[in-house]
């Protein structure tokens, strides 16, 4: 069976902003597995980025976030607000 690469919309959250935006993920792969082998930082892509307060403050379709800066990741499918 052939893994395929998918796509994972992830909301991340640091001390000082709100990312929204994509990582690359193996189909069947749990994201805190994902986490616990990625490198020193995490490739996220169509990135949008906001202050804890919620103003929207850029827009990019790559963004490095250093792995030791994430407070908290979580994948959109699982966030209720």
């Amino acid at each position: 069976m052939e893994e395929k690469d998918d796509r994972m919309e992830v909301h991340i959250f640091t001390s000082q902003f709100k990312l929204i935006g994509h990582i690359s993920i193996y189909s069947g792969v749990r994201l805190t597995d994902y986490m616990n082998e990625s490198k020193p930082f995490v490739s996220l892509t169509d990135v949008r980025g906001y202050d804890l307060y919620g103003k929207e403050l850029f827009v990019a379709g790559f963004l490095n976030v250093r792995r030791d800066d994430i407070s908290i990741i979580i994948p959109s499918d699982k966030l209720t607000l």
